[in-house]
């Protein structure tokens, strides 16, 4: 056998024994999930009228910034799920399992690999379960062509990519699960204080350069030109430079992390 199919073979072990946990304990992942629809749902229905005078020309109504706010809570939903891959990760790595697997004869860096794509099948099937709510709710993308429908789908994998090898680096740079979930936390709490919510520009000035210079920002507005029609502008860029920049910068410190780890 060779090194590509043992790799291919161990890795998807390893993915499958890892949607096999999210199955057998599935708190963690609704209850991070939980996050993102209160708030949607929080933020259209109580605060969507006050809201929606700060989007557009302040002729905006509660409909105008549903569509508005979902683009946001889905790069949150994305966000949020990927602490449940740093607190996976911990775990493995204090639980003694990881010991087993490097005494077995199976490739290296399955038991990552197995991580990454585990968590980023979850993130879309959050994304997806979230997206429904927001439909339900009666958002509506009736401008997306089919084309940018499956660019939006493509950035929102590229986001999951990224943010979950940063959240994997976390995992094994914390101590235990619980280190390992404060650790993430600013995975969830930077798109609060992104365009998520309101526009940037309707932001106090010396908050403004917070928000406009992070990732989710230019994430957001990419995924809100592509199904809702608007501007794009640079975002497009950015937010492709964004996720790779830290997909590889991820990668490369778990990888290490991983292979110096002594426990």
């Amino acid at each position: 056998m060779s090194a590509l199919s043992l790799a291919v073979r161990d890795s998807s072990t390893m993915l499958r024994r890892n949607l096999l946990h999210v199955r057998r304990y599935p708190s963690m992942t609704l209850n991070l999930l939980l996050t993102p629809v209160v708030l949607l749902l929080l933020f259209v229905y109580i605060f969507g009228d006050v809201m929606s005078a700060g989007i557009g020309d302040g002729g905006a109504d509660r409909s105008d910034y549903l569509a508005y706010l979902v683009p946001g809570v889905l790069m949150l939903t994305i966000g949020g799920t990927t602490i449940g891959s740093a607190v996976s990760v911990a775990m493995d790595m204090t639980e003694g399992i990881i010991a087993r697997f490097r005494t077995m004869s199976i490739h290296r860096g399955s038991v990552l690999i197995g991580h990454v794509v585990g968590s980023v099948l979850q993130c879309v099937l959050s994304v997806v379960l979230v997206g429904a709510v927001a439909v339900a709710i009666g958002f509506r993308s009736t401008d997306a062509t089919a084309v940018e429908w499956i660019l939006a789908l493509g950035l929102l994998v590229l986001v999951s990519l990224a943010l979950t090898w940063i959240a994997v680096g976390m995992g094994l740079s914390s101590p235990n699960a619980e280190a390992a979930s404060n650790n993430a936390m600013p995975l969830m709490v930077l798109p609060l204080v992104s365009s998520a919510f309101v526009p940037v520009d309707a932001m106090p000035g010396w908050f403004q350069p917070i928000a406009e210079y992070q990732p989710f920002t230019p994430a957001i507005e990419t995924l809100r030109g592509l199904l809702l029609g608007t501007e794009i502008g640079n975002s497009g860029w950015l937010a492709v430079t964004w996720c790779l920049g830290l997909s590889v910068l991820g990668y490369l410190w778990s990888k290490s992390l991983y292979n110096r780890d002594p426990r």
